[in-house]
């Protein structure tokens, strides 16, 4: 692990000696002007039992065009067992952090409406603890949506 400049950041090097990160998809849901959160389970490695969007990392497998796009779909349907085949999906921003145990992120949100006959559940019980439907307000009242998450959803929102 080589310094990157950052406070508080270790970064890994391609072999090129390019700084490497992980790269992460964020989608934010909606129906009906309540956003679907999910509570991101106990054993996660960073932000555990906090309220996000659903998402996950990119994945070297499969990956090609419309990777950000395919992480998106692939990430709702392991963790909230719904299909968004055809559904849009509107680019709301892109920002940078390292999580709780020093990996350096670039985060990617989307936003979507969620299709009126998807049914969400937890379909993976170690990486989602539960699901919430919230407002803006209500997100922004609740003391387990960390602020990174409220940002996003302001975004998403506007």
């Amino acid at each position: 692990m080589t310094s990157t400049g950052t406070p508080g950041m270790a970064a890994c090097l391609t072999r090129g000696g390019r700084p490497a990160f992980v790269v992460n998809v964020e989608v934010f849901l909606q129906r009906d002007g309540r956003w679907l959160l999910i509570r991101r389970g106990a054993h996660e490695a960073h932000a555990p039992g906090a309220l996000a969007g659903v998402g996950g990392k990119v994945e070297a497998e499969g990956a090609g065009e419309a990777v950000l796009e395919q992480t998106a779909r692939r990430e709702v349907g392991e963790e909230i067992g719904v299909d968004m085949s055809g559904v849009r999906l509107g680019y709301v921003a892109s920002g940078f952090f390292v999580t709780d145990d020093g990996d350096p992120v670039v985060n990617v949100v989307f936003s979507a409406t969620l299709p009126p006959d998807a049914r969400p559940v937890v379909a993976s019980a170690e990486e989602v603890a539960g699901l919430v439907w919230l407002s803006l307000a209500e997100a922004e009242a609740d003391p387990d949506c960390p602020p990174w998450v409220l940002r996003s959803l302001r975004l998403a929102a506007s």
